[in-house]
């Protein structure tokens, strides 16, 4: 191909492309331009570079300062199109888009009911002077049962009530009986955990999951969520206990509330109470609590004639369900985004 041919076929083609730019009525028509002279794999500026080859190897030098001048024109060209239509369409604007229009609010997640009250709960109760406590959700049968006083015969530690793991055997001994492991079925197993660490005093809570095959029913499931809690130090009272309980049922549940407390029996407490709210007409059961029993001191190495105690657990979910007016906890836990966006 001749140099003159070959400088023709350049003029020819920005003439073309410029007035293609010039005549486009929208973004569209311009990209459709833009593809046809200035296109990667098909456009008319590859076919002519293709064509270089061609020209005698003297003339090369004056094809390309051409060539380079012709890009250069028709992309001012093409720029100065997508100003007219609007602006740069490599930004992604729409040069048809209306701000005055109102706006689609983007659908954005929060946080699920139950995690909003215990964070609701960790704050009321770190007022009070708590501190927050963490432990294994699998759990061993020392800190789950032996620890808490709770007896190898004792009903709770039925495989029926309970959810043993089957792991390899480990040897028998006090603290791992015959190699058995099971998820957690009480958060007081954090409370061993702390004292077997610490001296007291102590004042903790702990909020996490607890796991009991109970039939899913409007009040119970499976899985659940206990917040534990457990103060130590010398001359602690059941008065002390009450107290701390009420002003926490004010605080969260508020002012007209009503809480009574019925004796009750667990091996880890002595003497034991179960904690009842007055809700929808009915008392409904939110947990129990009691005196630390002096078995579980001497477990942990603490002298039960210099320190007390008293622990209580109390059932999450219960909380949130009469904070939000929930009459089924199987709601928290169906996956229905039109419950869960309510919150």
């Amino acid at each position: 191909m001749s140099l003159q041919d070959f400088l023709s076929t350049l003029d020819g083609l920005e003439e073309e492309a410029s007035a293609a730019f010039e005549t486009a009525c929208d973004a569209d028509t311009l990209e459709a331009a833009r593809v046809r002279f200035l296109g990667q794999k098909s456009g008319a500026l590859r076919d002519v570079q293709k064509r270089m080859g061609s020209i005698d190897k003297a003339d090369r030098k004056t094809a390309g300062m051409r060539l380079n001048q012709f890009k250069s024109n028709v992309q001012e060209a093409l720029e100065n199109a997508k100003t007219r239509l609007g602006g740069d369409d490599s930004t992604g604007a729409d040069p048809t888009f209306d701000p005055s229009l109102p706006g689609r609010r983007p659908s954005i997640g929060h946080i699920h009911p139950v995690t909003q009250t215990m964070t609701h709960l960790m704050e009321i109760m770190g007022r009070m002077g708590f501190e927050a406590a963490e432990g294994p959700e699998v759990e061993d049968p020392w800190h789950n049962f032996v620890a808490l006083n709770i007896p190898e015969d004792h009903p709770a530690r039925d495989p029926l009530d309970n959810f043993y793991l089957a792991t390899a055997a480990t040897g028998t001994n006090d603290r791992n009986v015959e190699g058995s492991q099971l998820l957690r079925s009480q958060t007081s197993t954090v409370q061993i955990r702390v004292m077997e660490d610490k001296q007291p005093p102590i004042r903790v809570i702990s909020l996490g999951r607890v796991y009991r095959p109970d039939a899913p029913d409007a009040t119970h499931f499976p899985m659940f969520h206990q917040m534990e809690g457990l103060l130590v130090d010398k001359n602690v009272t059941m008065a002390n206990l009450k107290t701390v309980l009420r002003v926490f049922a004010t605080n969260y549940l508020g002012d007209d509330v009503e809480i009574r407390f019925r004796p009750s029996f667990f091996p880890f407490t002595e003497p034991s109470v179960e904690v009842d709210f007055f809700w929808n007409g009915s008392w409904v059961e939110f947990g129990g609590a009691g005196m630390v029993d002096p078995a579980v001191f001497e477990a942990v190495g603490y002298d039960p004639e210099v320190y007390s105690g008293f622990a209580f657990g109390l059932g999450v979910e219960r909380l949130c369900m009469r904070r939000h007016g929930i009459t089924d906890i199987r709601d928290l836990y169906s996956g229905d985004l039109r419950f869960l966006q309510q919150f």
